[in-house]
């Protein structure tokens, strides 16, 4: 399994915007789906993105759709995930999820987890 570490999160307004980061640990990076994931204090963890390991081609939310931007760098084994005009709903406990295999927006189908990293917008 691959380990990851999220950073980046934090305390933004309204419309604003903060960039996750998701370092890896593991000689097979590439071959892994990477994916973030949120969740909000008394709601279930919900699929945020997701970005293939064999063609690097994005899937996002309807709810991110448009404002996040996933992206990888295999040289440094880190995913991003970039949020512009963030609201207020989007508050939650971000996690970043490792798989092998197909895109997914599944989180049980995800092997490998991040602790999480806080984003909370102010309205």
């Amino acid at each position: 399994q691959v380990q990851l570490v999220e950073s980046g999160g934090g305390l933004v307004q309204a419309g604003g915007s903060l960039r996750l980061s998701c370092a890896a640990s593991g000689r097979t990076f590439s071959s892994y789906t990477m994916g973030w994931f949120r969740q909000a204090p008394g709601k279930e963890r919900e699929f945020v993105a997701a970005i293939s390991w064999r063609d690097g081609n994005p899937y996002y939310a309807d709810s991110v759709k448009g404002r996040f931007t996933i992206s990888r760098d295999y040289a440094k084994k880190t995913a991003y995930l970039q949020m512009n005009s963030l609201k207020p709903e989007d508050t939650a406990a971000y996690y970043c999820a490792a798989r092998m295999g197909i895109l997914s927006t599944i989180a049980s189908m995800y092997s490998s987890w991040g602790q999480g990293t806080q984003v909370t917008v102010s309205s």
